[in-house]
């Protein structure tokens, strides 16, 4: 057995072994990881980044409307059409307000 085998022990010079301690550091953008992997998030930036997704939704229905307002035909239906959507968005921040979810504590 032993003349058999290139090695000794009967293994390879390439077999696989555990991954060396940097291979299991975090990387990200070729700087090397300061502190932990976790960071905590505070709770009252969910609701601020939950009203940016609402109004940025409502960028996106805004835009195609001032494109087609110009046109012959839509003017009056659509100004009162879209009046009504910012009113309900309106409504909405106003009861927010009205909660005090918008208060930074």
């Amino acid at each position: 057995m032993c003349c058999s085998s290139p090695w000794p022990s009967g293994g390879t010079p390439a077999a696989a072994r555990g991954p060396h301690p940097e291979k299991l550091l975090t990387y990200e953008c070729g700087v090397d990881p300061v502190g932990e992997g976790w960071a905590h998030t505070q709770v009252r930036y969910y609701v601020y980044a939950f009203l940016y997704v609402i109004f940025a939704v409502d960028s996106i229905f805004l835009f195609p409307w001032a494109t087609v307002f110009a046109a012959p035909g839509y003017g009056a239906a659509t100004l009162v059409e879209m009046f009504i959507f910012l009113g309900f968005l309106a409504v909405g921040l106003l009861y927010a307000y009205k909660k005090g979810v918008l208060a930074w504590t």
